[in-house]
């Protein structure tokens, strides 16, 4: 393979075809909702990547370009966060794009300002993608936990309210912890990797030629980030739920 992860050509294209009819005939036979579901997330997923490959050449030509390209990858991710967590997509949305900066702006810069990350377009336009994709999994997660738990436990939460807790307060005794459970993945990630998994990280740069020593020191980088990423997010997504600023319109908070 010339040191390709993959042989591209007709062959590649009836393998994907296969998975998606596999995964179509799963979802649908097992009940695990509708078969078409996974047929048109194959289908964008196909679509935008060519379109995303056209345009990242672009990206890669100046910091500038890849600068606005990350903006964009911000705001499509925080969009994508509130539809799954408010059920849509409305201006108020974009609240989300403050969790998801606060995890990835800090961590991005510290990895530039220390020059860990070469401020160079190859190097951070995938490191901010990792980063901003960690971002917008923690969010989508725990604001889904969240509402799902003040909607089912609405009692508790006005028993806190009438025993003098604030709505921050009693938002955080009904729900905080099963927001937590959203950073359980990436924790498990750092802690199973190289014995489960050889993400992404490792992977690119051993293809690019590095050593295994120069992988590992990578892949450890971008795990212990999104542990921070995460935990900044997901503190954000909370205190957001907690001031009312991004609930779905069945679920109303008193103040």
């Amino acid at each position: 393979m010339n040191g390709e992860l993959l042989s591209l050509g007709w062959p590649l294209a009836l393998v994907l075809v296969a998975f998606v009819v596999a995964a179509a005939t799963v979802t649908g036979v097992a009940g695990l909702g509708p078969w078409l579901a996974p047929v048109t997330a194959a289908v964008r997923c196909v679509v935008q990547l060519g379109a995303v490959s056209l345009v990242i050449g672009l990206a890669l030509g100046s910091m500038v370009w890849t600068s606005v390209f990350v903006v964009g990858m911000v705001v499509v991710a925080a969009g994508t966060a509130a539809r799954r967590v408010t059920g849509v997509l409305q201006s108020r949305g974009m609240w989300m794009v403050l969790p998801i900066a606060a995890g990835v702006v800090p961590t991005l810069g510290l990895g530039l300002v220390s020059s860990v990350i070469p401020a160079e377009p190859v190097a951070v336009l995938p490191s901010a993608g990792i980063l901003i994709g960690g971002a917008m999994t923690a969010t989508t997660l725990a604001g889904r936990r969240l509402v799902e738990e003040l909607d089912s436990q609405h009692g508790a939460f006005e028993a806190a309210l009438s025993l003098g807790f604030t709505r921050r307060q009693s938002v955080g005794v009904v729900a905080r912890g099963a927001a937590a459970l959203a950073l359980v993945p990436g924790q498990d990630q750092a802690r199973t990797v190289g014995l489960v998994t050889l993400p992404g990280a490792f992977v690119g740069v051993l293809l690019a030629g590095g050593s295994a020593v120069e992988a590992g020191a990578a892949q450890a980088f971008i795990l212990i980030a999104l542990l921070a990423v995460q935990a900044l997010a997901v503190a954000v997504i909370v205190e957001l739920i907690a001031a009312a600023l991004l609930l779905p319109a069945s679920l109303t908070l008193a103040p």
